[in-house]
């Protein structure tokens, strides 16, 4: 073990953080928390935005239909990530899109890539609440360590913690 202690002296691979991307402004607290811990850790980081299935089953084609828009709105989520990501920290994130709803998606991602060792995930801020995310995670055992994050931290407070 040398002096510094890093992971990487340890011959451990890096920290892989997994933020679960969607539209809600706690999302953005959570990327940029998990981007700057990545970055002052040697981490790397992965975007999951799942392309949930439409609420109905009607005929086969519609059905395609809304699969491929679903998928085309996750690409759109997880590019406009991607683009945080390497320019907060010049990190090149793995984007990842499960078809499915998200709880069921996250589980299989976190069953099958043994390399992510911290999920993170931001709060409500408001009366809406925590999400179902953190309220599934946050008092579960899981696997891995789950950071929950305040949805209502500043760039400041985001960057004097991580």
């Amino acid at each position: 073990m040398s002096s510094s202690g890093t992971p990487s002296s340890l011959g451990r691979a890096p920290r892989k953080f997994l933020v679960v991307i969607d539209r809600t402004p706690k999302c953005a607290v959570a990327l940029r928390f998990a981007t700057r811990r990545a970055q002052h850790t040697g981490g790397r980081v992965t975007l999951m935005c799942a392309a949930s299935p439409p609420d109905f089953q009607q005929w086969r084609g519609v059905e395609e239909i809304m699969k491929d828009e679903a998928h085309a709105e996750a690409e759109g989520l997880l590019y406009a990530a991607h683009k945080t990501v390497n320019d907060l920290s010049g990190i090149l994130p793995e984007l990842v899109i499960p078809y499915g709803e998200i709880t069921a998606c996250l589980g299989k991602i976190l069953k099958e890539d043994k390399d992510i060792s911290i999920l993170v995930l931001a709060s409500g801020a408001g009366k809406e609440g925590q999400g179902p995310l953190v309220s599934l995670f946050g008092s579960a055992v899981q696997s891995i360590p789950v950071t929950i994050v305040p949805g209502n931290f500043t760039d400041a407070q985001i960057y004097a913690l991580a």
